[in-house]
Parts: C-alpha cells; sequence; structure tokens
C-alpha cells in the first residue's frame, strides 16, 4: 500500500499555508516567511512554535532542527541578528 500524504495547514506568522510533509525543518519554516532566507546565510532567525504534537506541543525549533507537525500549528519566525 502506498504512503497516505495528509495535507495540513500551519501559520507561519499569521499567514496560513498548506503543507504535505509529516514535519517541517527550521529552514523550510524560515523561507515560509522569508523567501530569500537562502541568499542571506549570515542572518539568523529564531523559529518559536506551538500547537505542536504529543509530548512537545511548543518549543524552540534550532537551525538545522526539525518539528513533527499537525493541523493548525503556530510558527513565529524573528531575526535575531548577524550569525
Amino acid at each position: 500500500m502506498g504512503e497516505h500524504k495528509q495535507t495540513v495547514t500551519i501559520i507561519v506568522d499569521a499567514t496560513p499555508y498548506e503543507w504535505q510533509k509529516g514535519e517541517i525543518t527550521y529552514a523550510e519554516v524560515v523561507t515560509l516567511e522569508v523567501p530569500n532566507y537562502s541568499e542571506h546565510p549570515e542572518i539568523t532567525y529564531s523559529v518559536i512554535y506551538k500547537n505542536g504534537r504529543g509530548n512537545k506541543p511548543e518549543g524552540i525549533l534550532p537551525p538545522g532542527g526539525s518539528v513533527k507537525v499537525k493541523e493548525g500549528m503556530i510558527f513565529s519566525v524573528s531575526e535575531t541578528g548577524q550569525s
């Protein structure tokens, strides 16, 4: 049987996005909010999430990290400065 890919709606800084994967990475969240993120590696961002899954419904998503997504999950992206 093929794996069923379910689309969920996540919110990044008040903007809803349809997401088809079971998890999302730090870079993917930041790129949704800052489309030219990959062109500016010197700028770092803080990514905070809430309404998450299971035993870790909220927290900080660090650079290089990923988190499982669920319907209605909320992400907040803010620039923290130069790396």
